[in-house]
């Protein structure tokens, strides 16, 4: 049995439609991605399967729990972290986990091995209000909390927006050991660096699976060579690649330009005082070309 299978959410307000023939699955132990710019429906999605926002159309388990007849199961069963902290900003760190506790008629003492990693390392503000938190030691805190009735599944929704980089890390070094010990995690990210961490990602736009693979299967299939302008002048470049016909496509990545020519077109490494340099493609340039092939 899946731990989360998906098949065909709809989604729509009024005329909008937000989610559009949603369809995947998560396996138990899997970390799985879901990878989008905001707006392209992950929250939504998000809410579907945690039982509080009902779907058009289209049908979804969780633990093999049907999210609309059996809500009650699933939320004995799920820990969910949404976009915002929403813990209670008035108690402290140690009242909102004893309080979370006691909402799943269990205690601290009998999950700490859940949560002992993470809760150490703010163990010493165990009094101080959660409102009065940093962004890295909220985001321990509302995992805490999310573990403390020892959920099978976990849906993290963008956790380490606004994060820094340091908190990051050893946040994603949490989830690999939740991983191990057989936990299911969806998660939300617009950061693709975090994207390598993910078993597997699903790209999601405007409400549309783009795909669904290993990180590494999405690049080594990618279709197109690539290459890199570096200039001190990158926009006016840009400009010009962009009106240029043997250009497919050049998306800005800092200071550097990617490029994708027709599959027709000879590259002239130098020409008007530019310099093309083939690439490997990143995960990032997959679904930038996924986005405007989806347009």
């Amino acid at each position: 049995m899946k731990a989360i299978q998906v098949n065909n959410i709809c989604l729509n307000y009024g005329k909008l439609a937000i989610l559009k023939e949603i369809s995947f699955e998560v396996e138990r132990g899997e970390i799985f991605g879901l990878i989008g710019a905001d707006g392209a429906g992950k929250t939504s999605l998000f809410r579907i399967l945690t039982t509080l926002l009902l779907a058009d159309s289209g049908s979804a388990m969780v633990e093999g729990f049907d999210v609309v007849c059996d809500y009650k199961q699933i939320r004995k069963h799920v820990g969910y972290m949404p976009e915002r902290f929403s813990l209670y900003q008035d108690l402290t760190v140690e009242e909102n986990l004893n309080f979370f506790a006691s909402v799943f008629n269990t205690s601290v003492k009998e999950n700490y091995y859940l949560i002992e990693d993470i809760y150490r390392q703010i163990e010493p503000f165990k009094n101080r209000r959660a409102g009065q938190l940093s962004g890295g030691m909220k985001q321990k805190l509302a995992l805490s909390c999310a573990l403390i009735h020892k959920p099978s599944v976990l849906f993290l929704d963008e956790p380490t927006t606004g994060v820094d980089p340091v908190s990051r890390k050893e946040f994603w070094g949490m989830l690999k050991k939740l991983k191990q010990q057989g936990i299911a995690i969806l998660v939300s990210t617009p950061y693709m660096d975090e994207v390598s961490m993910c078993d597997r990602i699903a790209f999601i736009q405007r409400g549309k699976i783009l795909t669904v693979n290993m990180p590494q299967k999405i690049i080594a299939d990618f279709p197109h060579k690539i290459y890199s302008v570096e200039s001190n002048n990158s926009y006016e470049i840009l400009k010009q690649l962009r009106r240029n016909s043997a250009v497919r496509s050049v998306f800005s990545f800092g200071d550097t330009l990617h490029v994708i020519f027709n599959s027709k077109s000879e590259i002239q490494n130098e020409k008007n005082n530019i310099q093309f340099k083939e690439i490997s493609p990143t995960v990032e340039d997959c679904f930038m070309i996924l986005m405007e092939e989806s347009n």
